[in-house]
């Protein structure tokens, strides 16, 4: 159900069950905390997720599910949290290519990555109305923080789902593109990260969560800038690139520390 395959220094995760829409049960959600642990543990400098099939995740794999005896702390705390906090942690850069369905835990692995490319017409909300259950996976902070209260609450109670378009126009995520131009848009972005400079980006990466998870200001985060460009000076990658710019040519980086 998850795949994984290693290839110039790229990461690519897929999510393969399209029958089901790529929902996931606790099975596949260890299997994608596998692939991620062998991505990190192979070095690789850039990761890409996507889904195969015509959604890129429907959410939680439900039609097995019994709610008198279904154990949803130990699914949703237990295990999807846990491997969201991995995902967002991953120390290269991370994308993720969204097609069609995007709902539930497959909001939630598209919150957990770095950048997300999303087609035109995919679909992303709340449906959970439906199901006499409430949004999850991180879904509630990121839409009350980028599309406030009363649009969030407007998506929840009605359970209409907003195309990708719609959704990147609202500053959820990265850009959207034709769904037929998706994958080439996507890994042409994903191999120029897997070429930069890996620990650079890492810095920006560590400061962002920060901003976002501490709320920290300005001048603290300028302090953590600071900081974080005092320790790149002397990282190889540092010295190519403005050895590279005073000769005038293009940088080799090689994403080492």
């Amino acid at each position: 159900m998850i795949d994984l395959t290693i290839e110039d220094e790229i990461a690519h995760v897929v999510l393969n069950a399209p029958q089901k829409m790529n929902s996931l049960d606790v099975s596949a959600l260890r299997g994608l905390t596998d692939a991620y642990t062998e991505a990190e543990a192979a070095g690789v400098r850039a990761l890409l997720l996507t889904g195969e099939g015509r959604g890129f995740c429907a959410g939680r794999d439900i039609s097995g599910v019994d709610p008198a005896t279904d154990d949803t702390e130990g699914y949703l705390t237990g295990t999807l949290q846990p491997l969201l906090q991995r995902m967002s942690a991953f120390p290269a850069p991370t994308f993720a290519a969204v097609q069609g369905a995007c709902l539930g835990v497959g909001l939630g692995l598209a919150i957990a990555t770095d950048v997300v490319y999303v087609a035109e017409n995919a679909k992303i909300g709340s449906p959970f109305a439906n199901l006499g259950a409430t949004l999850d996976s991180g879904g509630h902070a990121l839409f009350t923080e980028r599309l406030g209260a009363h649009r969030t609450l407007d998506l929840i109670y009605t359970a209409e789902l907003m195309s990708g378009a719609e959704a990147v126009a609202s500053g959820l995520f990265s850009r959207a593109v034709p769904a037929e131009e998706l994958m080439d848009f996507t890994l042409t972005r994903v191999r120029r990260a897997a070429d930069g400079a890996t620990q650079a980006f890492v810095a920006s990466k560590e400061l962002v969560a920060q901003i976002r998870d501490q709320r920290i200001g300005l001048w603290e985060s300028m302090a953590a800038e600071n900081a974080a460009q005092t320790a790149l000076c002397a990282t190889a990658d540092y010295r190519e690139g403005f050895k590279a710019f005073q000769e005038k040519r293009k940088p080799e980086f090689t994403g080492k520390g």
